[in-house]
């Protein structure tokens, strides 16, 4: 007879028979050598981006909006297109940390800490434009509710626009809180490595963490509180930021539609930018072993369902522009797939509508190469869905005389490709000051995840004993990668 039948079992999340010790080692070490030549390379890049930003947001804040193309017709161009993207780019982060927290989902440990940094960096990002669009930034401070004395100007609450500051600002706070909560355990492990200054500095980031039973229990607690506060955030923020259309009476932004499917369009894109920056962090700092092909797969999956819920949005707009009858909102959708905005439609259903339908594909999902460039697609993708929604929308006004077409200038290109490099630097710059995998949550998995302690026809292919304090790898016949015998 042939040995019993076994129920298949989840693919391991940490790779490479790793210890306790390992892990530390693998995950501290990029924050503790020096800095290689492709990190150098790319954090040089990334600041030239970002001093061309600089100088184009100077130069807007000097001259004023006038250094836009903007126009009587076209109010809204690059700035609120980038700022949409870039609030879509930073919702990943938020669906990692609570939602897959909340369902105990084990394969988000690899990706967490990267796509909780990502949120931050991409939410300053965002920031930026709504600041800089009002034109005189001077007087920014009258988005904020306080008490003033400037009588009747008072900020208008019926606005979806303060909506945004406040769905902005609570967003980037407990986003804050819970990136930092993940990183005081890990700061205490660099803290106890580090020498002279790198010491003082962890020693304040780690606030005197010891890793006693009573700091443990607290990190739990306030980890499940921030994930309940975080989960509605995930719903509620991308949702008012439709509303910044779906309030309006514009044909092609009036519509019901926009809520849920900002929602599926943000995890979407920002699930892609995750795998742009995992796919090229795993191979420059060789952390193969902890963001794994099971990993990249899952994401890919996520990737797959919420690109199929923007599809099916997008069909949906085209068919109640149909359905209803009304004439404007029918010429609103033939304009954006035959106006002179053509290519930026059909550029968005290729990217985000046909191409994660290759992710059907079991060999595709788990093909590295493959999930770079459809990463990179989908961003592309969803860069134009925004655009799409807002420029087309407007060009091509109810009066024919008012009709009109928009280009970008220079300096608008220059605080788009600007962001990209101040969030590159953000990024760059936490890979080299903060473990980029979250070292206790890898430990936590291990014993359950770890590949040395997966079950295979009834037998663990390998044993790990505690003895004295150590861990010791204790395998059958003397061979570290042997079957032990129970």
């Amino acid at each position: 007879m042939g040995a019993a039948p076994t129920s298949p079992i989840r693919e391991p999340l940490v790779q490479g028979h790793k210890t306790y010790h390992q892990i530390t080692e693998d995950l501290c070490s990029p924050t503790e050598r020096a800095p290689g030549k492709a990190w150098t390379l790319a954090f040089i890049v990334a600041l030239m981006a970002a001093t061309w930003g600089i100088v184009s947001i100077i130069i807007t804040i000097w001259v004023g909006i006038g250094t836009w193309r903007l126009n009587r017709t076209i109010g809204w161009g690059w700035d609120i297109t980038n700022f949409v993207w870039w609030i879509g780019i930073g919702h990943a982060g938020t669906l990692i940390s609570a939602i897959l927290l909340l369902f105990r989902q084990k394969w988000r440990t690899g990706v967490n800490r990267a796509a909780e940094a990502m949120t931050i960096f991409a939410v300053i990002c965002a920031a930026l434009f709504p600041a800089i669009h009002v034109g005189r930034i001077w007087v920014v401070f009258f988005f904020f509710p306080y008490p003033n004395t400037r009588g009747p100007v008072w900020p208008n609450f019926n606005s979806p626009l303060l909506w945004d500051v406040f769905a902005i600002s609570t967003y980037f706070t407990v986003s804050l809180l819970f990136w930092y909560t993940g990183l005081v355990p890990d700061f205490a492990t660099v803290r106890d490595r580090a020498k002279g200054f790198r010491k003082k500095m962890y020693t304040f980031l780690s606030f005197g963490w010891t890793g006693s039973a009573k700091h443990w229990q607290r990190h739990e607690s306030l980890s499940l509180v921030l994930a309940g506060l975080a989960t509605p955030l995930v719903l509620s923020v991308h949702t008012i930021v439709s509303f910044d259309f779906a309030t309006s009476v514009i044909p092609g932004w009036h519509t019901t539609i926009f809520p849920p499917y900002f929602v599926a369009g943000a995890i979407f894109s920002g699930f892609a930018m995750v795998q742009t920056l995992m796919v090229i962090t795993r191979k420059v700092l060789n952390l193969q072993n902890y963001i794994t092909i099971g990993h990249i797969e899952s994401m890919n999956k996520v990737i797959l369902v919420t690109g199929t819920i923007v599809g099916v949005a997008y069909l949906t707009e085209l068919f109640i522009a149909w359905y209803s009858g009304y004439v404007y909102e029918q010429f609103a959708f033939f304009n954006r797939a035959l106006g002179p905005y053509w290519w930026s439609y059909f550029g968005m259903m290729t990217c985000n509508v046909l191409s994660p339908q290759l992710f059907w594909s079991k060999k595709i999902r788990r093909n590295v190469t493959m999930t770079f460039f459809m990463s990179i697609f989908v961003n592309i993708g969803m860069w134009f869905e925004r655009f799409v929604i807002i420029a087309t929308t407007l060009a091509r006004d109810y009066l024919p005389s008012s009709w009109s077409f928009y280009v970008p200038s220079i300096v608008e290109i220059g605080i788009y490709v600007g962001t990209i490099g101040i969030f590159f630097v953000f990024y760059l710059v936490f890979v080299r000051v903060a473990p980029v995998v979250a070292i206790a949550e890898i430990k936590h998995i291990l014993k359950s995840s770890g590949d040395q302690y997966v079950i295979t026809n009834g037998q663990t292919t390998l044993h790990q004993i505690e003895q004295g304090g150590t861990a010791l790898q204790v395998a059958g016949h003397g061979d570290s990668h042997g079957n032990a015998h129970h």
